[in-house]
């Protein structure tokens, strides 16, 4: 066996926004050429040739000096250099060292005769949208990375001095820092000269490009960021406490995803199971800290089971079952009560009925049925039947009764559905009527001693009992409120009536009795404790701006939960309620975030015609000079939900300053989490005070801050916020562009045509419609004002969305042409109300960029690259 050592010279070179190290840069016709003088050096790493590589394959072939290059030693994805940070493979170890060029090359000992492995990092850093050529020169082999990507190599190796050796590659790369990999082979078989260039020549129309060269790491975010590594989802506590049901995603190649679930010790820390790479779904937990319960899917059959993660002993409940839906087991854990689908016929034909507005919904026509499954005996019986599905709320703590409604459509009246609420006694099928035609539906459990149910239900869920609207004539029925109902007189009594937040969850403990909340707390989501006896209402910390996924121990006071901020990505969190002491316990983005940095925010808020606080946030870009001038970005949505404090998401505010920009971010009146009373000014609003607000928080956030510039304004929303977009354009000039996605532009075709625009208006426009209410549905409505556009706009819009039909910026974008404005329409093609697809994804948040560079930055090449003039 011939073993031959070899040296493999991995040169990386990774270029951050930070100071520029002995940059030389020098002018010719073709273009502005920046040569690489400095970098980090890591090695010399001495790898083993495959045993019999000194025999030809099936193939004829011999291992050759090419093939141990290209074995990828290193996951050069996964390598971010910093200096005197170590770089391992298998039993070698070197540290990242900063070297300089001698006459623009790295240099090795020329009279070493033996392969080697040596690594070189840099960054390069670029101010905005750019296309240059990378070109590296070395006798020697290669392969050359960029962002963890091989764009160019050399296979061979020079055997004449006078041979010029290098790989090329046209490139073109967004605005911030790359980090740019070049893996070198040093052969002992070449006695020519020891070394790496490297250089980036821009294209000549890129020549004023600010293109620096670094060996810090430290960066700006990125969009690619949001599709890199593991994220956390949710977070669910175990009945006793002691462990977490950690929820995972990871974006593949493809558009694909990777989802799974871990079980972990909360005190410890260690993963005591994981459900990764099995076609597991649905876990829940039982009901101690050993039993989970979940489905299994084999093609359109799925299973039950019972697994106790201490013995691995994983039990059936139901098996080989069509169309199981929801699972819910009994605190004495005897039996399961499980839904089954009774999918409708399909129709066919060339003429078909519609059978009320719902009927476009997917699934209208099917309906649910509940069953009971006795978990030792494996007997089953149906609990019912009949013409409405029912859906079941909670089984009591005693295992006796369950709780479940019926939902009936009624279009003469709103919400346009009623409501029917029963308990169910299952051992003699005794019914009990709770109520009956509720317009306004509500959510609801038991109480720890079965003798109360909280409810989750609109301010009005109970007529005028639970509504604190002040002036307003027509509560906001989207934000959310908490009842106590007694089961005996069957009176419901409202416990967050003078409570500003909107409930997104509760749980009633019977450690303690008391109520624990996740509340949307104007642009937060926090949380809280409901004292029952005492009837207060207090605040519990838990460090993160934006809770979610909040669970609440059922034999312990303790929870979980996920948080995001501003500036920090989607942790999870366990918290001791006794002492409101938290913690973290997963940040699976912390390696990803290491060396970004991010700018700094602070809150701004300013008051609207009436004198009503209307709360307000800024991101400045990561290297902000207030003595500096700045294009703006003003962000809103004016519907009923408020823009919360999340991290990154379809619109990532850090990566809006990372690429230059101001972002202010507003919340209109409207919206719930700030009162009842705030919230139902949406009702019948549909924009008249919404934006002047915007226009209003606009113009006085650019008085109060001179870095903002007053004629580089953007604004974005989408949705009701791309409606808001598209009707602040017929309201001011102030605004040099302007981007919509999925917006309304008409707000009758919305109400009729849009699969939920009935719904959502029985709210937004609670009993007004086209024929009663003109000034609403046509005044209002942008198209019908298109001629006062005067702002340059983008329309986005899937060509598959059923939430806003893309017809509504269809004819906008038509009355905008026949108007002569400036406007472009983007197709995403595919794509819903929502653009899930990460790869479209990408292009549409550089779609918004380069828009914005055109009109904010004066700096069209983006725009242009992405979107070319064609003679159509």
């Amino acid at each position: 066996m011939l073993i031959k050592k070899t040296l493999i010279v991995f040169v990386s070179l990774i270029v951050f926004v930070s100071t520029a190290y002995n940059t030389e840069a020098k002018k010719e016709e073709s273009g502005k050429i920046i040569k690489i003088d400095n970098c980090l050096r890591a090695g010399d790493f001495s790898p083993i040739y495959p045993i019999f590589s000194e025999f030809e394959n099936t193939k004829n072939n011999k291992f050759e000096l090419r093939d141990l290059l290209k074995a990828n030693y290193i996951d050069i994805i996964k390598v971010t250099p910093n200096a005197d940070d170590e770089l391992k493979f298998e039993d070698q170890t070197f540290k990242w060292t900063a070297v300089e060029a001698d006459d623009g090359k790295f240099k090795e000992q020329s009279d070493e005769a033996f392969d080697k492995i040596v690594y070189y990092a840099a960054y390069f850093n670029t101010d905005r949208f750019t296309k240059a050529t990378i070109k590296v020169s070395s006798h020697h082999l290669f392969e050359v990375y960029l962002d963890g990507e091989m764009i160019s190599s050399k296979y061979s190796v020079d055997t004449k001095k006078k041979d010029k050796g290098k790989a090329s590659k046209s490139i073109e790369t967004e605005l911030g820092k790359h980090r740019l990999i070049i893996k070198v082979l040093y052969s002992g078989k070449c006695d020519l000269k020891r070394f790496i260039s490297a250089e980036i020549k821009l294209d000549e129309e890129f020549e004023n490009a600010d293109l620096s060269i670094s060996i810090s790491p430290e960066r700006i975010m990125k969009v690619q960021d949001i599709y890199t590594g593991t994220k956390i989802s949710s977070a669910r506590i175990s009945p006793e406490g002691s462990m977490t049901m950690l929820r995972f995603k990871r974006w593949l190649p493809e558009d694909k995803s990777e989802t799974w679930t871990e079980i972990r010790n909360i005190a410890s820390g260690k993963t005591i199971k994981s459900f990764r790479r099995s076609n597991v779904r649905s876990l829940t937990w039982g009901n101690d800290d050993k039993t989970i319960m979940y489905k299994v899917s084999s093609g359109k059959k799925q299973s039950l089971f019972l697994f106790n993660i201490e013995t691995n002993i994983e039990t059936p409940v139901l098996e080989n079952m069509d169309k199981l839906g929801a699972c819910y087991l009994s605190p004495d854990n005897s039996f399961v009560v499980y839904s089954i689908k009774l999918k409708a016929d399909d129709e066919t034909g060339a003429m078909l009925r519609t059978y009320g507005m719902q009927d476009r919904w997917p699934g209208f026509r099917d309906r649910n049925f509940l069953y009971k499954v006795d978990i030792a005996s494996g007997q089953k019986r149906q609990l019912t039947f009949g013409r409405q599905s029912t859906d079941i709320h909670d089984i009591s703590p005693d295992s006796k009764r369950i709780l479940f409604s019926t939902s009936t459509p009624d279009y003469i009246e709103r919400p346009f559905d009623k409501q029917d609420m029963f308990i169910l006694t299952i051992d003699n099928m005794k019914l009990e009527t709770l109520w009956e035609n509720k317009r306004f539906s509500v959510s609801a459990s038991f109480s720890p001693d079965g003798k109360q149910l909280l409810l989750t239900g609109g301010p009005s869920a109970f007529g005028k009992t639970g509504e604190n609207i002040g002036s307003q004539k027509i509560a906001n029925n989207y934000d959310m409120q908490l009842y106590i109902y007694d089961l005996a007189s069957k009176k419901a009594s409202p416990i967050t009536k003078k409570f500003n937040p909107s409930v997104k969850g509760s749980f009633w403990s019977p450690v303690d009795n008391n109520i624990y909340i996740l509340g949307q707390d104007e642009t937060y989501y926090r949380l809280f404790k409901y004292a029952v006896l005492s009837q207060t209402m207090s605040g519990i910390e838990s460090g993160a701006d934006v809770c979610g996924s909040f669970s609440v121990a059922a034999k312990k006071l303790a929870a979980c939960y996920t948080g995001v901020s501003m500036t920090s990505p989607r942790k999870a969190f366990s918290i001791d309620l006794t002492n409101n002491q938290f913690k973290i316990i997963a940040d699976p983005e912390k390696e990803t975030y290491k060396n970004v940095k991010f700018g700094q925010t602070e809150n701004w808020d300013f008051k609207n015609k009436d004198g009503v606080r209307i709360e307000g946030r800024v991101y400045y870009p990561p290297n902000y000079d207030k003595s500096k001038k700045y294009p703006l970005i003003v962000y809103y949505y004016g519907g009923t939900s408020p823009v919360s404090r999340s991290f990154g998401g379809r619109y990532p505010f850090n990566i809006y300053t990372a690429n230059g920009y101001i972002v202010y971010v507003l919340q209109p009146s409207g919206a719930t989490g700030f009162g009842q009373e705030f919230s139902a000014a949406h009702v019948n609003n549909w924009g008249l005070t919404v934006a002047d607000e915007i226009i209003k928080g606009t113009k006085e956030f650019l008085a109060a801050h001179q870095s903002a510039d007053p004629t580089k304004v953007g604004c974005i929303g989408a949705s009701y916020g791309g409606f808001m977009t598209m009707l602040l354009q017929t309201r001011t000039d102030i605004y040099a562009a302007a981007i919509s996605h999925a917006g309304i532009s008409s707000i009758s075709s919305y109400w009729g045509e849009g699969w939920w625009g009935y719904a959502y208006s029985a709210e937004a426009s609670a009993d007004s419609y086209p024929w009663n209410n003109r000034k609403l549905y046509v005044d209002q409505s942008p198209l019908f004002n298109a001629d006062k556009v005067k702002t340059p706009i983008m329309l986005l819009h899937g060509t598959a969305d059923t939430n806003v039909p893309i017809g509504e910026s269809l004819q906008f974008y038509a009355a905008l042409k026949i108007l002569g404005k400036e406007v472009e329409l983007i197709r995403i093609n595919g794509s819903d109300h929502l653009v899930v697809k990460h790869s479209q994804r990408i292009e549409w948040h550089n779609t918004i960029i380069a828009w914005f560079g055109k009109w904010l930055k004066e700096s069209p090449a983006r725009w242009d690259n992405l979107y070319p003039e064609k003679n159509y």
